[in-house]
């Protein structure tokens, strides 16, 4: 049957106009660029056609019909501006403005809201009603979003979105006519990871950005597009910018990859952006003492300390870490610095724990498929994965596929998740659990597997029964390896078997990558191994773990705060003060960074600099400098640019950011993107907690995942946030060592220990503690492990 068999020919204030059988009236005029007033339509919700805004006359129909909710028919002829339809829709502005307060001068909403973009055209200057105006009370759902509550106008959009979206029914409709709310159905706050989305979705100002609240106007701002650098996702924006400032973020349309949600992460980091500890100026420790300088000094300085150490200790004395934030051109001008003196030491990977692979690395990591395709999806595994906190936006695009799709999903996670639509979740161990599921399916599947290579403890056959028959059902299925199964001390032989699993099954493999601009980094070549391009590099190098460990005399850092953004934690400060000359390139300042560094040189975040991220589809994203750098802050790209003429090292001659990036693209232009590995890694033994002990569980938590997100304090206040900052323990293991929740605990991993306190949660399996990597852990390494709880104090 031809795609035109379809087509339904219908006629709207004259003109002509074709649409799908099934096509709503609102569909096929917003195609043809016919405005249509609306409030509750939203063109990624159900229809709910309750604000009656959108009435057009639709010919032998008996009254104004909803074009939101009416299907075209061949021959239809509709009238949208005639003075039935008119009449219909000033009827029901009328109708919606009787009780919504004056108050626009006051809103937040002023200037950019529907309702009054639509009472210009649709209102009356005086109404018929003389009724006092009924009022209703506030509620408070949490420190993202202010509530307006009386200037509601009962659209419904932000609870469609919590059902149909989000996952989460946190809001609902209470009451009937005019006593009619939206609110919480119990009080409380709304806590999806994706709550924001209902400022945008509000037409009027009843839900606004508590951030935001009162600090500035909208025709006061400048929009300004960009990306999210927090995640692999790469999801579009808009930074709403007034006299150099970032004042909020809202999303930009792009169904390829974010569609037009935003998760609360991307959405409130620049709160985060410019904080009282940025780093304003060059500085230069003597004699223990720090001292502000200029960029001439500092970085002749640096050039100085890097060349005397190379020339005395030679090439293998230079190593550097930078962030997998950091843009493709810091990215590369780094590794270039560091190869340029004649070392490879050089690596982005800071939360990795297993090296033993590295042979059988990808040229990038990334999703398998493309993002619009994760949708589409009808059978997943997800190995090592947090569904709603590794990528916010991943979990949505499952959950879309689950919805639309009927995908059957399947979570191997040490840890039973809140998740928001309906999949099989298999809690494994949590020491080389993952590694035991892909040993047991690869076993079940008929993959070969290599020899000692059995499971530490037994994996229910059910788990591998059901997994397997979904997986084998055919075309459009995927295996995920997330965050916990790349930082897992066995990565290489689970991305080994994941591999050998998805070509058995001939599904894809897709793995989630770790920061904003992970697969940039894999292509600029910042890895010990590997040039741009994916190019074997001549020589061997040292990884991070091998650097934070042993750190080089002459260390060169970027974007990182060691005792944060690493899997050595706190151990790594030591270990660095024992280097001779440590620089380090960051925006914020730390005290560690005072404690460990001698040079500290401030560069611009990512809404300072020009700069290019690859997202984890490998899409490559450019993006410009949006504001004034801070202070005496300047572009990493620039500072590296110049560092590496002081050293005297050529190719450093780039005029601006787009040239970096045509070098890097140039050698990437053969790149072929695989996932697969044919290099098993080592693979230890799983060890059993003592007596005394426990086992870890570490993932990142979710608003620590980089400087910036640590400092939007917005964020920072969420209940999640303050919940992954406690110990995390089941209640059944609770009760039996007389703990209750609120008693402080003394936890000791690997000779480190801090105190903390316990909070009680169901989905910690038994035996192990839910210990989030952050701030508040950070005196404890940032990796799972045996750990023990030496002693109580009792709580005040």
């Amino acid at each position: 049957m031809s795609i035109h068999d379809d087509l339904i020919t219908i006629e709207v204030d004259g003109l002509p106009l074709k649409g799908r059988k099934g096509d709503m009236l609102i569909e096929v005029t917003d195609q043809a660029g016919i405005n249509i007033p609306r409030f509750c339509y939203h063109r990624k919700l159900s229809i709910a056609a309750n604000c009656r805004m959108c009435l057009v006359e639709v010919a032998r129909a008996p009254k104004p019909l909803p074009a939101c909710s009416t299907p075209i028919s061949e021959g239809m002829k509709v009238q949208t501006r005639s003075p039935k339809a008119l009449a219909a829709q000033r009827a029901t502005m009328e109708f919606l403005l009787i009780n919504h307060p004056l108050d626009c001068p006051i809103c937040d909403q002023g200037g950019e809201c529907e309702l009054q973009d639509l009472a210009m055209g649709y209102g009356e200057g005086v109404g018929q009603y003389s009724e006092v105006k009924r009022v209703v009370k506030d509620k408070d759902i949490g420190p993202l979003i202010a509530t307006d509550m009386t200037r509601c106008i009962h659209c419904t959009r932000c609870v469609r979105f919590g059902e149909e979206i989000a996952g989460l029914k946190e809001l609902g409709v209470v009451g009937r006519s005019d006593h009619m709310e939206i609110g919480t159905y119990i009080a409380k706050s709304v806590t999806s990871e994706l709550s924001g989305n209902v400022i945008d979705l509000c037409p009027v100002g009843a839900l606004t950005a508590k951030p935001s609240r009162y600090t500035a106007r909208p025709w006061e701002l400048v929009q300004q597009a960009h990306i999210s650098t927090h995640d692999a996702f790469g999801s579009n924006l808009y930074l709403h910018t007034r006299d150099g400032q970032v004042m909020r973020t809202v999303p930009r349309d792009n169904d390829l990859i974010n569609e037009t949600w935003l998760s609360d992460r991307d959405r409130y980091a620049y709160t985060g952006l410019f904080t009282e500890d940025r780093l304003a100026q060059p500085m230069i420790k003597r004699d223990g003492q720090w001292h502000a300088t200029d960029w001439d000094t500092a970085l002749a300085l640096v050039a100085e300390k890097i060349q005397g150490i190379v020339q005395q200790q030679g090439a293998q004395a230079l190593g550097g870490l930078i962030s997998p934030n950091s843009s493709l051109e810091e990215l590369y001008l780094f590794q270039k610095i560091i190869r340029g003196m004649g070392s490879n030491n050089v690596d982005h990977r800071l939360r990795q724990t297993d090296f033993s692979a590295d042979a059988g690395d990808p040229v990038m990591p990334w999703f398998g498929i493309d993002i619009a395709q994760i949708s589409q999806l009808k059978s997943v595994l997800v190995i090592g994965g947090s569904i709603r906190e590794d990528i916010p936006l991943f979990g949505h695009r499952l959950r879309m596929a689950a919805l639309t799709k009927r995908a059957r999903i399947h979570v191997v996670y040490p840890v039973k998740e809140s998740l928001t639509f309906s999949a099989a979740q298999w809690a494994c161990a949590p020491d080389g659990g993952l590694l035991d599921v892909l040993i047991a399916l690869s076993r079940a599947s008929g993959v070969t597997l290599p020899e000692g290579l059995t499971e530490s403890a037994p994996v229910d056959t059910e788990l591998c029964t059901q997994i397997l028959a979904d997986l084998k059902k055919g075309a459009n299925t995927a295996i995920f390896l997330g965050h916990l199964a790349q930082n897992d001390p066995q990565y290489g032989a689970i991305r080994y078997l994941a591999g050998r699993l998805s070509k058995a099954l001939d599904v894809s493999l897709g793995i989630l990558p770790q920061g904003g601009n992970q697969p940039g980094a894999w292509l600029a070549g910042a890895v010990p191994h590997r040039l741009a391009g994916g190019q074997a590099a001549v020589g061997s190098g040292a990884n991070a773990q091998t650097l934070l460990q042993s750190p080089k005399p002459a260390m060169l850092l970027c974007g990182i705060d060691p005792d944060l953004d690493t899997q050595a934690g706190a151990e790594a400060l030591d270990r660095l003060r024992a280097a001779e000359c440590v620089v380090s390139l960051v925006s914020h300042l730390t005290p560690s960074q005072l404690e460990f560094a001698d040079i500290l040189l401030p560069i611009g975040t990512a809404v300072e600099s020009a700069g290019t991220w690859v997202n984890g589809e490998g899409r490559w994203q450019p993006q410009r400098g949006i504001v004034r750098s801070w202070a005496q802050s300047r572009p990493g790209w620039k500072v590296l640019r110049v560092l590496g003429n002081l050293l005297d090292l050529s190719g450093f001659d780039f005029m601006d950011a787009a040239e970096v990036r045509a070098e890097v693209q140039s050698q990437c232009a053969q790149v072929s993107l695989s996932n697969e590995s044919d290099v098993l890694g080592a693979v230890r033994p799983a060890t059993a907690p003592s007596a005394d002990g426990w086992v870890r569980i570490a993932p990142v938590a979710m608003y620590a995942v980089d400087g910036v997100i640590r400092r939007a304090k917005p964020l920072q206040v969420t209940d999640l946030a303050n919940k992954q900052r406690h110990c995390l323990v089941n209640p059944a293991d609770a009760a039996q060592q007389n703990w209750d929740e609120g008693s402080v605990v003394t936890i000791t991993q690997s000779g480190c220990s801090t105190e903390m306190t316990v909070k009680f949660d169901d989905s910690v399996p038994q035996g192990a503690l839910l210990i989030y990597v952050s701030e508040a852990s950070v005196a404890l390494p940032a990796i799972g492990g045996l750990v023990e709880v030496s002693r109580e104090v009792v709580a005040c």
